[in-house]
């Protein structure tokens, strides 16, 4: 999953995106309005995590542009207000969650993966190809019954690509769905992931590599 979390306060954006990282999620940081809409504009998230108060361009007028766009990204506002009338009014701008300040990171997590599993993305709770199988809520993954002890970007990747149902999943797709935009393109970060994860799926092979085009269960 892709997440852009918006947060003017440094020290807490990268803790939280630390923590979400450490979830299995990519995420890419912006600290102000104008950055967050030029992020969100320019790539698919799944997520968009929106502080409320920001500098430059407030929050509430990102989440109304992007969603004036038709942007697919599913929105979690975070504020410190508090009151009902917040709330209903974070909604009212078209935000598909809202979460008040001070919140528990594990309520955070919660939120982001379900926002995550509803359209686009419309992941199923369960992903399964043969006898092999992913739960997408718990995050776990087996083969024939045998537990998969997966890294988190090689779980991503196995995720990405059972959902695509045999599609062909480009490893431009998969880097830009699965790693942040700290990942450099031009490594091979995407084929060791994949070796390594058709080690672990072991015999007989599921991913089919694609010539030109990417790869495909």
């Amino acid at each position: 999953m892709r997440v852009l979390l918006v947060e003017d306060h440094a020290k807490l954006a990268m803790t939280l995106a630390t923590g979400l990282r450490r979830q299995g999620m990519a995420v890419d940081v912006a600290f102000d309005g104008d950055d967050a809409l030029e992020h969100a504009i320019s790539t698919g998230y799944d997520v968009v995590i929106l502080d409320r108060d920001l500098p430059g361009v407030h929050g509430d007028d990102v989440c109304r542009t992007l969603v004036a766009g038709g942007n697919a990204s599913r929105i979690l506002m975070l504020t410190a207000a508090r009151t009902v009338a917040d709330r209903v009014e974070g909604f009212g701008l078209g935000a598909d969650d809202y979460l008040p300040k001070p919140f528990a990171f594990a309520e955070l997590v919660a939120r982001v993966q379900a926002l995550g599993r509803r359209p686009p993305l419309a992941l199923p709770p369960t992903l399964t190809h043969g006898d092999l199988s992913v739960d997408t809520s718990r995050r776990t993954a087996t083969r024939a019954g045998r537990p998969l002890a997966l890294r988190p970007k090689e779980f991503a990747v196995l995720e990405r690509l059972l959902a695509a149902q045999g599609r062909v999943v480009s490893s431009t797709e998969l880097l830009e769905g699965v790693w942040d935009e700290a990942a450099d393109p031009f490594t091979k970060t995407v084929t060791m992931t994949i070796s390594r994860l058709r080690a672990k799926l072991g015999d007989p092979p599921v991913i089919q590599t694609v010539p030109q085009g990417g790869y495909r269960i």
